[in-house]
């Protein structure tokens, strides 16, 4: 009865999921869009009306819809940009006025330079370090809003495996993966190119988010500057540890391990390296409070400018470079110069506009919605096809219980004038008669908003080609599911006369690779999770630069005892 036969992906329990495609997403005036208008479901199967909802027709091999999508739901978000460091966002935005940053010195002296700011004190007073083992800290409010340009990824970390290409096509109009740690260059060069453009910082993300801000004298002004005490009087301050840019703890010695040398530090050794560790260890734990939606709020994202890499529209010569290759090693390394001249015309565009020139739509909360929506229904389905049993029985009640769970899903979309062929029905064609629930379930968000498509930006264009490519996947995968348990006599809503019975064990496996592959396809990192999840002396974290982190490993999660009695020790690691 299937239309098709769908191939196993990667099982979810992998913190990597399997690789996804890179396919032209219109961002031109010229996207075409069919609005939603009257189904006839009168109509023969081959009707043209029909034949682009036919459920044998997936996403194209090589789609970025699903990667846009993902990685614009995914903004300031920690626990995602961690999972996969390297970003493809470029994001202007504003840091709202009376936002306080912070900053930590060895010294009694506020920069005259451009330097970093964290969002947390808990991110800054990591690096008030002076000659006497305590050092300053210093307070700044906006006094109005701070114009800022994001980084997605773990776009801080200062390693070469591409987390800085996008910084350095803007510093430098060429990634440069030797220059990982000139960071005192990069943030002047950063600096100098935005002074044009009345850019004040650049926002990016390690174990926490930090600004880069360009002139500590314009828009801030001092809440207050103080010298901190971080360590015991006549302790030796030499003796002290601290992760900093110009000395980094080492790659843990395998993958199995992952010893945390802060964390030791909170249970063992001096005074000083256990206070070192108890600050190394809430600088994650602060991040840890940006690890899902919203994210960190404090910087306010205009989604209207975005700039994607995965945009093959804008950046074609990196489809050669992607193809083969897992998501977490997708990079911009290897861009022509052609095409970052086109990046740097459109960011210089989008930069330069007003404000007011966009649709008005809201694509942060409209994608927010779609996820909210789904994310938690598939992850039931996948658990509910994670069955076996050798009772027929019983599985053919998980199966039917699994009906019911996609018939609850597409409910809204269930029109009462649909008609259910024959039992007999069969080839490529015999679930075309659910094709106008499909429609409707992947037009539902659309609808209305491409109304607006006159007044679009280029990059809303992108947005909602994105948006349309992820629901259409996601409902052709679950309609066909649905209509083929309806017409397996699955469905007590939607009766049929069955001429023989139905293989429900072949049934449940089909659904379960369709299951999979649909999810390794959206590729959520709300689905990647502790389990069990932590108690309140743990925390549940992926392994993040400088702490702990894995050059060449895929993250996985761990969770740990911390942070009311710092135990300092791994409860367990949990694999996926």
């Amino acid at each position: 009865m299937r239309s098709h036969s769908l191939v196993a992906a990667l099982s979810l329990g992998s913190a990597t999921l399997a690789l996804r495609g890179q396919f032209p997403v219109n961002t031109a005036d010229e996207i075409h869009v069919q609005p939603l208008d009257t189904v006839n479901l009168n109509v023969p199967p081959y009707s043209s009306s029909t034949e682009q909802w036919r459920f044998e027709e997936g996403p194209p091999e090589n789609a970025t819809g699903n990667l846009i999508f993902d990685t614009v739901h995914s903004l300031l978000q920690h626990w995602p940009n961690t999972r996969y460091r390297n970003g493809h966002n470029i994001v202007p935005g504003v840091i709202p006025t009376g936002t306080l940053l912070y900053h930590g010195t060895g010294r009694n002296t506020i920069p005259s330079e451009p330097d970093w700011t964290a969002t947390d004190p808990e991110h800054s007073i990591h690096f008030a370090r002076g000659s006497d083992g305590n050092g300053w800290h210093l307070t700044l409010a906006a006094t109005r809003p701070l114009k800022v340009l994001y980084f997605d990824g773990s776009s801080a970390a200062k390693i070469s495996e591409g987390t800085m290409d996008t910084q350095d096509i803007i510093a430098w109009e060429e990634v440069q993966p030797e220059r990982h740690f000139d960071e005192r260059r990069r943030i002047k060069d950063l600096c100098r190119w935005g002074k044009e453009f009345g850019i004040d910082g650049f926002a990016r993300m390690e174990m926490d988010f930090e600004i880069m801000l360009c002139d500590f004298t314009a828009g801030v002004e001092v809440v207050s500057f103080l010298h901190v005490r971080l360590l015991p009087k006549d302790e030796n301050p030499h003796l002290l540890r601290f992760p900093s840019p110009s000395h980094l703890p080492s790659p843990p010695p395998s993958d199995s391990d992952f010893r945390i040398r802060a964390f030791e530090d909170m249970h063992s050794g001096s005074l000083q390296n256990r206070q070192a560790g108890i600050r190394a260890f809430e600088v994650m734990h602060s991040g840890s409070w940006h690890n899902r939606y919203p994210g960190d709020s404090r910087i306010v994202l205009d989604l209207t400018g975005l700039v994607s890499l995965y945009d093959i529209a804008l950046a074609p010569s990196l489809v050669p470079v992607r193809a083969g290759l897992e998501r977490w090693d997708h990079r911009v390394f290897g861009i022509s110069s052609n095409d970052i001249s086109k990046v740097m015309r459109k960011l210089t565009e989008v930069i330069s506009r007003p404000h007011t020139v966009n649709s008005g739509i809201d694509w942060k909360t409209l994608i927010h919605v779609i996820v909210d929506r789904y994310a938690d229904r598939l992850e039931l389905m996948e658990y509910l096809l994670n069955f076996t049993s050798s009772d027929s029985q019983e599985v053919l009640q998980r199966a039917k219980l699994t009906q019911t769970q996609l018939r609850v899903m597409l409910t809204p979309y269930l029109l009462d004038s649909v008609v259910v062929p024959s039992a007999g029905a069969s080839g490529v064609d015999a679930l075309q008669w659910a094709s106008p629930i499909f429609r409707l379930c992947a037009t539902t968000h659309t609808s209305v908003i491409i109304n607006q498509i006159p007044f679009m930006t280029p990059s809303e264009h992108l947005l909602l080609k994105a948006v349309e490519e992820t629901t259409r996947e996601i409902c052709r995968v679950t309609t066909e599911m649905w209509a083929v348990g309806v017409m397996s006599g699955l469905d007590a809503l939607f009766p049929v006369e069955l001429n023989r019975e139905p293989d429900v064990t072949q049934i449940m496996n089909d659904w379960k690779q369709d299951i999979q592959k649909l999810m390794s396809w959206l590729d959520w990192s709300i689905w990647i999770k502790c389990r069990p999840g932590c108690g309140p002396e743990e925390m549940c974290y992926l392994p993040t630069w400088p702490q702990n982190f894995p050059r060449s490993k895929r993250p996985t999660t761990s969770s740990f005892m911390g942070p009311a009695e710092y135990h300092g020790y791994f409860r367990r690691r949990l694999s996926y």
